[in-house]
Formats: structure tokens, C-alpha cells, sequence
């Protein structure tokens, strides 16, 4: 669809400069030498939002991928002090990898178990464990969604800013074919070349932003189940201990 857009819109510009030899070409300095100034705002404003969405593509991308990366040095380094019963020992480990997501809940969770242990008493001490972990899959789940809520904005606003573009170049059309008192393609051409760009920009900005924000979601969604069963597995620990104690 965008290279349609575009391939009409080179086919007008190409008819409105006749062939000549000082016919406005196909490039970017002149089309925005033709466009006026509502264009020039449309084009702003998508490129605005384009490095927006880029910049949180990044982001998220690179907390992801550290996420997943620490989370697995994690699960392998925890196992190991867990089954040994050394809590101090797994939660440095958890504070080593502070980007991994399993290991902020789990150093939570840990945290609280030996704190509300030696405050309350035994039946309340798995309680508030479970409270601390839910709390602190809560903050994490919030962490790790920072930004998507920019990239669906941008994926559902972005076609109707093209669309707004492509508004004002119509009217600039009809206007030119008011002043020049002229009717055809040729007097209409660049309006409609201008309305046909800001379209393609709009959807080549909100194309990638619904991909990406959709692909970041399922791996928000897979780190929730992640913190989830490592919080179901953390109380069963807890139960198993305190069990063992008794």
C-alpha cells in the first residue's frame, strides 16, 4: 500500500513539472519545497513521532533482552542457595542482577519472609510474604510496560495525522485550481502528491509502532507468567520451610 502511494505521488510530481528540465524532481528537498506550511507541520509532527517510537523500540528492547539474559544467570546461581537453605547468599545473588525480573521479586519476597519471621508470628509470616510478592510483581509488571502505552498511541494517531495531511493538501489542490482558474492533473498535482506523502508517512510511522507494541506486549505478558509461577514457587519454599522447622 505505501509504495502505491508513493508511486502516484511520483507519477503526479513527474506530471506536474511536464518533463521539463527545471520540473521539481523526486526527492526530499523538493517535496518539501512544494509543501506549505500545514504539510510541513504533518511531516514534523510524524518524524516527532517516528523518534519517539524508535526511542522506545530501544529501550524496551534492550530491558527485555537483559531482563531474559540476567534471568537465567539468576534461576541457575538462586536454585542452588535456595535448596541449601542460605537466604543471605540468594539474596545477594538476586541483588547482583538487578535487571532481571525474577530476581527483584524473588529478592523481595526473601527480604520479607526473614523480616516478618522474626516480627510475627508463624501463621501470619507466609501471608506476608505472599503480600510482598504480589506487590512486587505489581511494580515490576508496571516497569516493564513503561513506553507501550506511547507506542499504541502512536500506532493509532499516526494514520489520522497522515490523514490530516492528506486533508490539507486536497484543499490546497482546490485552491490552486481556484487561483489559476485552470482545471486538470496538472493544476492539481501537487496538492494531491502532498496528500499522498503525508498519508505514506503516517502509515510508515504507525505500521511498525502496532508491530512492535504488540510483539513487547507478549513479552510483558511471558515475564508476568514468569513472576507468577516464581512467586507460587517461592510460597510453596516458604511453607516447606516452615514446615520443616516445625
Amino acid at each position: 500500500m505505501l509504495a502505491n502511494l508513493l508511486g502516484v505521488a511520483v507519477l503526479l510530481f513527474q506530471d506536474q513539472g511536464g518533463g521539463s528540465a527545471g520540473a521539481p524532481g523526486w526527492d526530499i528537498r523538493s517535496m518539501w519545497h512544494t509543501m506549505d506550511d500545514p504539510a510541513k507541520a504533518v511531516v514534523i509532527i510524524l518524524f516527532i513521532m517516528s523518534a519517539w517510537s524508535v526511542g522506545i523500540m530501544i529501550d524496551r528492547w534492550l530491558m527485555y533482552s537483559a531482563a531474559r539474559k540476567q534471568s537465567r544467570v539468576f534461576v541457575q546461581q538462586v536454585t542452588g542457595a535456595l535448596r541449601d537453605n542460605k537466604l543471605d547468599e540468594a539474596i545477594s545473588i538476586a541483588e547482583r542482577n538487578k535487571k532481571s525480573h525474577l530476581a527483584k521479586v524473588v529478592a523481595t519476597g526473601l527480604s520479607e519472609f526473614q523480616a516478618a519471621s522474626a516480627q510475627v508470628a508463624d501463621e501470619e509470616v507466609i501471608e506476608a510474604a505472599k503480600r510482598a510478592l504480589e506487590r512486587s510483581v505489581a511494580i515490576v509488571h508496571a516497569e516493564m510496560k513503561r513506553g507501550l502505552s506511547g507506542l499504541a498511541t502512536i500506532g493509532a494517531t499516526a494514520p489520522f495525522v497522515g490523514l490530516f495531511g492528506t486533508v490539507m493538501g486536497i484543499i490546497g489542490a482546490f485552491k490552486g485550481i481556484a487561483a489559476q482558474h485552470a482545471s486538470g492533473l496538472s493544476a492539481v498535482a501537487g496538492g494531491i502528491a502532498e496528500a499522498l506523502v503525508t498519508t505514506a508517512l503516517g502509515l510508515l510511522v504507525a505500521v511498525p509502532a502496532v508491530w512492535t507494541y504488540n510483539y513487547f506486549t507478549n513479552k510483558v505478558e511471558a515475564f508476568d507468567v514468569e513472576m507468577d509461577n516464581s512467586s507460587m514457587e517461592l510460597v510453596n519454599y516458604f511453607l516447606t520451610r516452615r514446615g520443616g522447622r516445625k
